[in-house]
């Protein structure tokens, strides 16, 4: 929480508003969970709010993804968004930049 709060007010503040994070906790720290179940439930809701920021754009350059692959449910919920952003949005450069 600490990472977000920075992110909203600190210097890069203005680069993306706070709904541009999907954030979160959950316990079960198992890709499967992110992929199969718990994401599931989540994914809809951010394919919903990257379809909305997608119709503001004149001309879509891109979609930039920052995840960390550290495994748990993190990892398999952002493969899962990796594969429906590819379904949606297949002719458009995706560029992702990975932290462990």
């Amino acid at each position: 929480k600490q990472w977000y709060q920075r992110r909203v007010r600190g210097p890069e503040g203005g680069l993306y508003g706070p709904e541009s994070f999907v954030t979160g906790k959950e316990d079960g720290a198992h890709f499967s969970r992110g992929y199969y179940s718990v994401g599931k439930g989540h994914s809809d809701q951010v394919m919903e709010h990257i379809r909305k920021q997608v119709e503001q754009c004149d001309s879509l350059q891109g979609i930039l993804i920052t995840t960390s692959i550290g495994g748990g449910t993190g990892s398999g919920f952002t493969s899962l968004l990796n594969h429906r952003i590819y379904q949606s949005y297949r002719h458009t450069t995706k560029l992702q930049f990975s932290v462990f």
